[in-house]
């Protein structure tokens, strides 16, 4: 899981774990201890690469530019045996696309979860997501890369997913649930826009907040858009104002009526 989608889902009071890994350097202690004064319950493995570091630089649209400054290894060393641990005690997993995680998808099917991944920037026929997409049961995908959005998600639904979801920015999203009805959810036009920085880890993480609370999937995405909405609003990966009360104060407020 993102450290992202695990801060937002903690403010919302989901136990979560993160498993994340960083380098023995600088930034690696600055997130460890980042983590830590959000008493956020994580483990992490090291890469002998360094700590993952780039620097995004904004448009006037909310697009991100990344500039990498330091490359994480693409095969780092993980402690399956600790994970497995972890994993076995879980209700849902929140599945990252980056390579290493492979890793652990036979360990997920062999404790037979509930597999949420977020997709991110997916390619229908780029065969690097083709593990993560196969193993999931829920998925979420950024529509930057993909046309025909809604015979996307047909085809995602029609592989055997119980929910399929692409983000288009500040398009809203559109869904297609496993009994075949789109969803289409606006955004909320009031969040004015000080950073998209952990905007898609933030409606991932209201949509998986909705499902865990038993909410309709209507309900759950309109939930997403408002977490997303929050933390758009905010210099941070979530809002700090962020908690249940709030969302549910906001979702009366922009919600109620449907």
């Amino acid at each position: 899981m993102d450290p992202g989608k695990s801060l937002n889902l903690n403010r919302l009071g989901i136990e979560t774990t993160l498993h994340t890994v960083f380098g023995a350097d600088q930034p690696g202690e600055f997130i460890e201890n980042y983590l830590k004064k959000e008493n956020l319950n994580f483990i992490k493995d090291i890469d002998p690469a360094g700590t993952n570091t780039h620097i995004n630089i904004m448009d006037k649209q909310g697009n991100r530019h990344p500039i990498h400054i330091i490359e994480p290894s693409f095969n780092p060393k993980i402690d399956l045996d600790r994970l497995e641990q972890v994993i076995k005690k879980q209700d849902y997993i929140a599945l990252n696309v980056n390579n290493y995680c492979r890793k652990v998808i036979p360990i997920i099917k062999k404790h037979h979860k509930t597999i949420w991944c977020d997709l991110g920037d997916y390619e229908v026929d780029n065969a690097y997501f083709n593990d993560f997409f196969e193993v999931s049961t829920h998925v979420t995908m950024s529509g930057i890369k993909l046309k025909d959005q809604y015979n996307v998600l047909k085809n995602t639904i029609e592989k055997g997913k119980r929910l399929a979801v692409i983000t288009n920015g500040s398009e809203g999203s559109i869904a297609q649930t496993d009994k075949g009805e789109f969803i289409e959810t606006p955004i909320i036009k009031e969040y004015k826009m000080v950073d998209t920085n952990g905007a898609g880890d933030s409606f991932f993480a209201g949509l998986l907040y909705g499902a865990i609370n038993g909410y309709s999937i209507k309900k759950s995405l309109q939930i997403a858009t408002i977490v997303a909405g929050l933390t758009i609003n905010s210099t941070e990966l979530f809002n700090r104002k962020l908690s249940c009360e709030l969302v549910e104060n906001e979702y009366q407020k922009y919600f109620s009526k449907d």
